[in-house]
């Protein structure tokens, strides 16, 4: 283990609750295992500890944040998003070979929606040249995460959003029939919605789409 990560590693075997994490791993379906921390109490923690305990290098830091997500334990991976979005002054534009590999690894909605909030958003904003050629690809890719990611990147965006290229990306979606595409739809309209609720009535009156996109998409109306 990398000895940014071991002292972490013992902060949460310290506060490791097994009827917690027994919850924590039914919710997200058996596939990751919990130390059962609660989500404020280990926010405070991880806050705490990458505050006092600040990296400078971006080769370390990206070294660090993949062995996070190659940890059992879930609670590593939100460690590791957290870490990473912290340290925004030292990323790259090659970073997105980085939050690529993460989307990639133990994806799950509950990883990949904190890595679109809290990194792919800001990336972007960054790095606004590194937009089309990579959420062009995700869109088109057979990965459902990828595709995932492609339309909530722009999320936060709110009058900066790129209706051109959010329409686009959720038309070649629109006849998914997964779950998680679906409400992915209808969620990056949603938060569109509070901000252009006349473009979002529009389009979702004119465009076909799932019955759950339009109603998570509808639902602050």
């Amino acid at each position: 283990m990398h000895p940014y990560i071991t002292p972490i590693a013992n902060k949460f075997s310290l506060q490791e609750n097994p009827n917690k994490a027994k919850g924590m791993k039914a919710y997200l379906l058996n596939q990751f295992s919990f130390f059962g921390i609660a989500a404020p109490e280990r926010r405070l923690l991880c806050k705490e500890y990458y505050k006092q305990n600040v990296i400078t290098d971006l080769t370390e830091l990206e070294k660090i944040v993949l062995e996070t997500f190659l940890l059992p334990q879930r609670e590593f991976q939100y460690f590791g998003i957290e870490l990473f979005a912290h340290h925004k002054k030292l990323w790259k534009s090659s970073s997105i070979g980085l939050i690529k590999k993460c989307l990639l690894t133990k994806s799950w909605w509950d990883s990949v929606d904190a890595i679109a909030s809290e990194w792919l958003g800001p990336f972007f904003t960054l790095f606004p040249q590194k937009i089309m050629h990579h959420t062009f690809q995700w869109n088109r890719s057979t990965d459902i995460w990828l595709q995932r990611s492609s339309i909530l990147f722009q999320k936060s965006y709110k009058t900066s959003t790129d209706t051109k290229l959010l329409s686009a990306y959720i038309l070649h979606c629109s006849d998914s029939k997964e779950f998680f595409i679906q409400k992915a739809i209808g969620w990056a309209l949603r938060e569109y919605s509070k901000t252009n609720p006349k473009w979002v009535l529009s389009f979702v009156s004119k465009t076909k789409l799932p019955s759950l996109s339009k109603k998570e998409a509808l639902k602050r109306m």
